[in-house]
C-alpha cells in the first residue's frame, strides 16, 4: 500500500497544485492582490541560498510550491488508501497542509503564527489551501478507489455505525504453500 501511495499521493498533490496556482491567479486578476514569495523564501532558507532583496524568484517560488503540494499529497494518499476518503478526509487534510506549511514558515523565520496576519489576508490563504486539500483529496480518492475499499471502509461495512462491539477486521492468513 505505501508504494502506491507515494505515488498516487505525488500525482494527486501535484494536481491540487496547479488547481490551487490557478485560483491563486484568478483571485489575484480580481483583487489586485501580489504574489507572495513566502514559498521561494522558505525554500532559499532550507536549502542555504542566498537571498537578494527585491529579487523575485519565480522559479524557485514555484519549485516550492508545487514540491510542497506534491510531497503533502502523499499524506492525502496515506489517508485514502487507509479508507479515509471524501469530503470530510479532504476538511482534515486542509488542517495538515495549513499546519505543513506555518512549520516550514516560522521555522525559518520567513512567516508569522497566523494569528498575527491581517483578517484578509488570513481568509484567503484558508481559501487557497482549501481548494489544494478538496483537489488533492478528490484525485487521491479516485486513485485509491480503484485498488477497492481501504482497510477502514472494510471496518465500517461490517455493522455500520461507530461500535465498540465490532473489531478490527481480521488479516488475511496465508497457508504458506
Amino acid at each position: 500500500m505505501v508504494k502506491r501511495a507515494l505515488w498516487q499521493g505525488l500525482v494527486a498533490g501535484a494536481a491540487g497544485a496547479v488547481v490551487m496556482t490557478v485560483g491563486e491567479k484568478l483571485e489575484q486578476r480580481v483583487t489586485g492582490r501580489p504574489d507572495s514569495h513566502v514559498p521561494a523564501r522558505v525554500l532559499e532558507r532550507l536549502l542555504g541560498m542566498s537571498e537578494k532583496a527585491g529579487k523575485q524568484p519565480r522559479v524557485v517560488n514555484l519549485a516550492m510550491h508545487l514540491g510542497q503540494g506534491a510531497l503533502a499529497g502523499v499524506v492525502r494518499s496515506l489517508m485514502a488508501n487507509a479508507g479515509l476518503r471524501g469530503p470530510v478526509a479532504s476538511a482534515m487534510f486542509t488542517v495538515v497542509r495549513l499546519t505543513n506549511d506555518q512549520i516550514l514558515e516560522n521555522a525559518t523565520g520567513v512567516g508569522a503564527p497566523p494569528q498575527t496576519w491581517p483578517r484578509a489576508e488570513l481568509v484567503v490563504d484558508l481559501l487557497h489551501k482549501s481548494v489544494y486539500a478538496f483537489a488533492t483529496g478528490a484525485v487521491a480518492d479516485a486513485l485509491a478507489a480503484r485498488s477497492g475499499p481501504g482497510p477502514g471502509q472494510r471496518h465500517a461495512a461490517r455493522l455500520p455505525g461507530r461500535r465498540t462491539d465490532v473489531g478490527p477486521v481480521r488479516r488475511a492468513v496465508s497457508s504458506g504453500r
